[in-house]
This record gives structure tokens, C-alpha cells and sequence, in this order.
């Protein structure tokens, strides 16, 4: 069976087959290859894959924290999600204030060490905790900087996404329908600088494409999440400007696997592809800075199982 999702196997084919061994800023190491494009059809099916299960919920929510401008963990750990903390914890860990063992390169060393992990968990727990239940500590703490959030909807000043969808109602053959996450002043004060740097639309026949920049992207891990990100990121905005999905364009500049994720891609690679789910929005509601989770149902998604990786701080 061929599906849009074959694009994203044959990506890992690539970097598999290709790929240069690189050092890399997290001390993991990395297959990775430099350039690269693939193209989703969203009329055929949201791109969620279905070689492994990827979690909807956690996307739906991450891209609501962004939507808001918002940038501190708080309101995701609220809705249970966890995939920004080790960036948080790492600011934590590493102040005056920390005063718990040594959480040096946890991010390697809970995978060699059980003792240092079950530490490792014991001190994220108190933190998590901490972010929860105190204001102070999380507006210190729980704050990744000026990250996406800020710069969606605050780019120096700059409300972008209100703008851009603005203009998509008012000037759709624009060539300017663009969102830069890349901003060089604040990159210094964030967590972690964009990795998904620039969006651009492009309307024609009535449908809405988005092309997405993204000058470093994690395969295994990073990749199905963005591709689900910015495919309901693109649904959104049709859907309030009254038009169809297009296509979903996503360009890598260093697109690498890491190589403790290698055994993980070739589970992935071995397991055969299954239609694609469909999106269902709530039609009740029309703006984009309206909705919220419960807005969202994915429908006849049928995966395989989940596939379980470190993650590189």
C-alpha cells in the first residue's frame, strides 16, 4: 500500500543509506544528510504515520501552547504533556538554586546508568511538581525563553500569525504569506533556538499549502511530530479563511538520525504502511486562537505500535 507517509520512509532510507557520520552539539552522534523535501497531499489523509503510533493529543497541544504565544512549560505540563521538560530542568539543574546531586549530561547518562536514572526521575518528579504548584519557581524556571510562541505572535512587536492570516483572507496571491521563528536578536535567550524556522502559504484553485524550513530536524523522534504540527496547522488555517487543504511542503536543511535511534528506524522501516487517518474539526468554531483540544478528533487511525527512543538534550 502507498501512502503519503512513504515519503518520510524513503527520507530514512536515505539518511540510512547516505548519511555522514557527524558529531553533533548533544555529544550523541548522527547519520545526516543536508537538503532534502517531501510532499504531503492533505486531501489524501492527515499525516499522521502509521508505522508507529504518533501521539495526536501531545501535537494538538504543543501547537495550541505555540498558537497562544505562550513559551512556559506550565501549561503543558497542565495537560500532561512532557516534551519540552528536559530543556526546562536543564536551566534548573544547572542554577544556584538546584541544590540535588549532579544531573550533568543526564540526558546520556540515564541511559547508561540505572542507578542515575531512577535520580534522574526522582528529581524531574519534584521539578514537574514544583512548576505546578509554584508560580514563582515556574515563571523562573518553567520559562524557555523567547521560543516559538513569542515569535509567532510577538516578533519584535509583530503579531505574525494574526497577520499572515489576515492577509491569506484579504490578499491570497501574495508571495509574503510568511512566519519566521528564526529571530537573530532574541536566539541568545532561548531554551533551545527553532529548529522549524520559516513557514510560507501559497493559495491557489481555493486550497491553502504551506511550506515549512527546517534547518534541523531529529528523523526519528522530531520529524512525525512536525509533520502532524504543520498539517493541523494548515487545516486551521483553511478552515477560518473559508478554503481547502493543499499540500503540506517540508524542507530540511540538516535532516539526521541519531545513532542510538538507528535500530528503532529499522523496526520502523520493517513494518508495513496503513491508509492514513482523517481530521475532523469543530465547525462551531471559526478562528484559529478559539480552539482547543477538544476542537480536534482523528478518525480510522490505526497504527502500529509505538516505538520508544532516548531523547537528545
Amino acid at each position: 500500500m502507498i501512502t503519503e507517509e512513504q515519503a518520510y520512509l524513503d527520507l530514512c532510507k536515505k539518511i540510512l543509506a547516505a548519511g555522514k557520520e557527524k558529531d553533533d552539539r548533544t555529544n550523541t552522534g548522527t547519520y545526516s544528510i543536508f537538503g532534502h523535501q517531501m510532499r504531503f497531499d492533505l486531501s489524501k489523509g492527515f499525516p499522521l504515520l502509521t508505522t508507529k503510533k504518533v501521539p495526536f493529543r501531545i501535537i494538538a497541544v504543543e501547537l495550541l501552547w505555540f498558537i497562544k504565544g505562550d513559551t512556559n512549560i506550565r501549561y503543558l505540563l497542565e495537560n500532561n504533556i512532557n516534551i519540552w521538560n528536559e530543556w526546562a530542568f536543564k536551566k534548573w539543574v544547572e542554577s544556584e538554586d538546584y541544590t540535588g546531586p549532579n544531573m550533568d549530561d543526564f540526558g546520556n547518562k540515564i541511559l547508561e546508568d540505572p542507578a542515575f536514572k531512577a535520580e534522574y526521575d526522582k528529581q524531574m518528579d519534584i521539578f514537574k511538581n514544583r512548576i505546578l504548584e509554584d508560580l514563582g519557581f515556574a515563571e523562573k524556571y518553567g520559562d524557555l525563553g523567547l521560543v516559538y510562541g513569542k515569535q509567532w505572535r510577538d516578533f519584535n512587536g509583530v503579531d505574525q500569525l494574526k497577520e499572515v492570516i489576515d492577509a491569506i483572507k484579504t490578499n491570497p496571491n501574495s508571495r509574503r504569506h510568511i512566519v519566521s521563528a528564526w529571530n537573530p536578536e532574541d536566539v541568545p535567550h532561548m531554551a533551545l533556538p527553532p529548529c522549524h524556522t520559516l513557514f510560507q502559504f501559497y493559495v491557489t484553485d481555493g486550497k491553502l499549502s504551506c511550506q515549512l524550513y527546517q534547518r534541523s530536524a531529529d528523523v526519528f523522534l522530531g520529524v512525525p511530530f512536525n509533520i502532524a504540527s504543520y498539517a493541523l496547522l494548515t487545516h486551521l488555517i483553511a478552515h477560518e479563511c473559508g478554503l481547502e487543504v493543499g499540500d503540506f511542503v517540508h524542507t530540511f536543511g540538516d535532516a539526521h538520525i541519531y545513532s542510538n535511534h538507528v535500530e528503532q528506524v529499522e523496526l520502523q522501516l520493517s513494518r508495513e504502511l496503513r491508509p492514513l487517518p482523517t481530521l475532523k474539526i469543530n465547525s462551531d468554531k471559526q478562528s484559529i486562537f478559539d480552539f482547543e483540544l477538544n476542537d480536534f478528533e482523528i478518525v480510522d487511525y490505526d497504527p502500529h505500535p509505538t516505538i520508544k527512543a532516548p531523547i537528545a538534550v
